[in-house]
Parts: structure tokens; C-alpha cells; sequence
């Protein structure tokens, strides 16, 4: 098995490459949040809909809302919202 040499432009040339992934990485995970994942948080629904704690609940219960509660924070699906926004809900 021979020995490869590595100059100093073999290794200019994989910093670059290796700066670019490192970019196009970054850049792809500033666009994934939180809230893109799962939904809405309690907090912005409850501004959004302009209710109370207790109804966003019976709304939840009533199955009027999908929710998904991970690690301690309930997060509501962003399309029941959307449809409850644009039926004119209002409490």
C-alpha cells in the first residue's frame, strides 16, 4: 500500500468544500423550528383565538383541535387553528 501526499491546495481545496457543506447545513436548519414541526404553542393559539386557558382545553378535549404534547409543551395543529380562524370562531 503506498503513501499519499497531500499538498497544501488538496487541503485549501477541501476547506472550501467543507466550509460550503458546513453553510448549506446551517442554512437548512434555520428553516426547521419548532413551531414548523409540531404546531403551536399554548401561548399563541390562545392570542390567536383570543381565549381563555379552560376553553382551549375543552377545544382540545372536544377533539375540535389536534394536539400533540411533547416533553411537557402541547403543541395544536396549525390547520384545526387555521379552520377554526377563517370559520369566524369566537368566544
Amino acid at each position: 500500500m503506498g503513501a499519499e501526499i497531500l499538498t497544501k491546495e488538496d487541503l485549501a481545496a477541501f476547506r472550501v468544500e467543507l466550509i460550503t457543506e458546513i453553510r448549506n447545513l446551517i442554512q437548512k436548519s434555520q428553516h426547521v423550528t419548532d413551531e414548523s414541526l409540531y404546531g403551536l404553542k399554548t401561548a399563541h393559539v390562545r392570542k390567536l383565538l383570543g381565549c381563555s386557558i379552560n376553553k382551549l382545553n375543552a377545544l382540545r378535549i372536544s377533539k375540535k383541535i389536534r394536539s400533540k404534547k411533547i416533553g411537557g409543551t402541547v403543541y395544536y395543529s396549525k390547520e384545526d387553528i387555521r379552520k377554526l380562524v377563517n370559520e369566524g370562531f369566537t368566544f
